[in-house]
């Protein structure tokens, strides 16, 4: 416990607190555009926040005239002399601003709320919308941590934030005027202690606030030495060196502890200031306040009227640092927000009519002297220069050293990326004739790594085809091998996945995938060594439902397992970037210094070594 204690403070310190400038004031302003839809609702709520601040500020006037009216004074012509009748006057407004306030608080989250809908669907939108060089890039729990975390502090600023802000304005503002207006002599006293504690709250609370993020880093230092002690607990006890992990943990614990009584001591005495101060001044304007009292040039009333007004400034004062270090929390949170909405996307249209395909292919694929680098790394080839030509219905294979490029040339058939260099074709026309969503709806792939959603089994088989029937969805389950071991589950094809799939076998994932790819019925198919990490019994069941997807479409298999892909119409062999040899496996065979008959060989004498 005490360790996500400290974690989330941790965290909390770390969210980004940029300056407030004109330039990130006008980049976050963007964001405001989505409050135009509710500028009259938001103009209400503004009003009946105007009105609420002000009828706050009437209950010290009447209290004060209250305690006159009792001493049979009257305050102010305006108001009755009577005590009940004031007091009467007092519960009318504070009714008038209860009601101003519900309607406040209610007006400001529905804004907020809508607002903030509207912003996390257009962020999702273009989260999903960017290239897959984008995600390369990042994190996961980065992304979903601006989606989150960030989106939530910009809903706070925008729920309680920005009102709250106004309100302690109005009431700092016609607080001091009508301390002034109560009082000068009292207002010009206490005007000279402020200054003097706003400095040092400045001053100790930076310092006090380095001294904790030293604290707080230490301590996730300490953390850290726990869990890589705990995670090679083996190596520690394999090398007896449980004392050197101790001493490890305990000098910092021991700094941990110093860094704590040091901002403990800076803290006490802050406190220490600030409660002197702020006692001291309430002493002051009471001592001050009952001498002028006591020679009649205040009234008792004049004198409670004043020092609640001095309360509502005081504490309009004190949550001035917290509202601006909100500010300029939503402001960092804000700039990154705003940097995926000012991503580039992909030419791809996110809307219903996108599933349709407007431009059929029959299958034919070429590479044409592809080049191709990662934009995350322009100085290192990949592919250098890529030929070759699958007609309709032809089984090719891809084989090669690891980090040749072979993924790469799948990525590039899907139009993940583009070329550099020479060009992609499809039934003999180019990538940039075909409309991206045709070509990803005719296009098809069955990676190593499955990964499912964690919905059913009925569900992961339909994201092929999302109008699918049930009868479309068992007869895909069917061809691929997969429908007697869904119909073993209690719920079968409602089954629970879970997470990734993680309720499934590796080879079970497989086969809803493939299933998956059948609804699809695409027009090329790439199976990125689809069948390379399951056991015997499992690659054979997969390898007879990939034959059943393979039939009647152009294939490209990215392959490990060369014992698979003997009866491909075309190998191609990928050398540093480029292709080396091609041919079928027969062949292939006959080259004596071929890299291919090299790695058959090599994987041959493997097997009989297994056996």
């Amino acid at each position: 416990m005490a360790r996500g204690f400290n974690s989330g403070n941790k965290q909390e310190e770390d969210l980004p607190k940029p300056k407030l400038n004109k330039e990130l004031l006008l980049r976050a302003s963007k964001l405001m555009t989505y409050l135009k839809p509710y500028r009259f609702k938001f103009g209400v709520g503004m009003f009946f926040l105007v009105l609420s601040s002000l009828a706050m500020l009437a209950f010290p006037a009447l209290l004060g005239a209250m305690i006159d009216a009792a001493q049979g004074k009257q305050k102010y012509l305006w108001l009755p002399p009577q005590v009940y009748y004031i007091g009467g006057i007092a519960f009318i407004i504070l009714s008038f601003l209860s009601i101003v306030s519900f309607f406040r608080i209610r007006i400001f989250v529905e804004i907020a709320e809508r607002t903030l809908a509207a912003l996390r669907k257009d962020t999702y939108l273009k989260l999903i919308s960017l290239p897959i060089e984008f995600f390369a890039n990042r994190r996961v729990g980065e992304l979903n941590s601006r989606l989150s975390a960030d989106l939530s502090q910009i809903q706070d600023t925008l729920t309680t934030t920005l009102a709250e802000i106004l309100r302690q304005l109005i009431s700092l503002c016609f607080g001091v005027f009508l301390l002034v207006w109560v009082s000068p002599k009292l207002a010009l006293m206490n005007l000279c202690i402020l200054p003097i504690i706003v400095v040092a709250a400045i001053i100790f609370g930076k310092f006090i606030r380095e001294l904790s993020r030293q604290a707080q880093d230490k301590m996730a230092e300490s953390n850290s030495i726990v869990q890589e002690t705990l995670l090679g607990i083996s190596n520690v006890k394999a090398f007896v060196n449980e004392y050197f992990e101790f001493n490890r943990y305990s000098n910092q614990m021991d700094s941990v502890v110093k860094l704590a009584v040091k901002g403990a001591t800076f803290r006490g005495a802050f406190a220490s200031f600030i409660i002197f101060c702020i006692f001291g001044a309430v002493i002051a304007v009471i001592w001050y306040g009952a001498a002028l009292v006591s020679i009649h040039e205040m009234s008792v009333g004049d004198l409670t009227t004043y020092i609640l007004y001095s309360m509502f400034v005081a504490g309009s004062m004190g949550s001035f640092p917290e509202l601006y270090a909100n500010i300029q929390r939503s402001l960092g949170a804000s700039e990154r927000i705003l940097e995926i909405l000012d991503e580039p996307q992909e030419k791809i249209k996110v809307e219903p009519s996108c599933k349709d395909i407007r431009k059929k292919m029959s299958g034919n694929l070429r590479f044409n002297h592809v080049a191709f680098s990662y934009p995350s790394r322009p100085d290192i080839e990949i592919l250098k220069d890529i030929n070759f030509t699958a007609n309709a219905g032809d089984k090719i294979a891809i084989v090669g050293p690891s980090g040749t490029g072979k993924s790469t040339i799948a990525s590039l058939i899907l139009q993940f990326y583009t070329s550099n260099k020479g060009e992609v074709l499809y039934d003999d026309q180019p990538a940039t004739d075909f409309d991206l969503c045709d070509i990803r709806n005719q296009v098809a792939i069955v990676p190593q790594d499955v990964l499912l959603f964690g919905g059913t089994i009925r569900e992961n088989i339909a994201y092929g085809k999302l109008d699918a029937t049930e009868t479309e969805i068992t007869e895909a389950a069917t061809r691929a091998n997969a429908h007697q071991f869904i119909l073993n589950f209690p719920e079968g094809y409602d089954t629970v996945v879970g997470e990734r799939g993680v309720k499934l076998s590796g080879g079970q994932r497989q086969r809803i995938a493939i299933a998956r790819a059948l609804l699809k019925d695409p027009a090329i198919l790439i199976l990125d060594e689809a069948t390379s990490s399951l056991d015997s019994e499992s690659e054979r069941q997969v390898q007879d439902a990939l034959e059943e997807l393979m039939r009647g479409r152009t294939s490209v298999i990215i392959a490990h397992r060369l014992s698979t892909i003997v009866d491909a119409d075309k190998i191609i062999v990928v050398e540093n970037g480029v292709v080396s040899e091609s041919g079928t496996h027969f062949q292939l065979l006959q080259k004596e210094t071929g890299l291919y008959r090299h790695l058959y060989t090599l994987q041959s004498k493997q097997q009989k070594v297994d056996m």
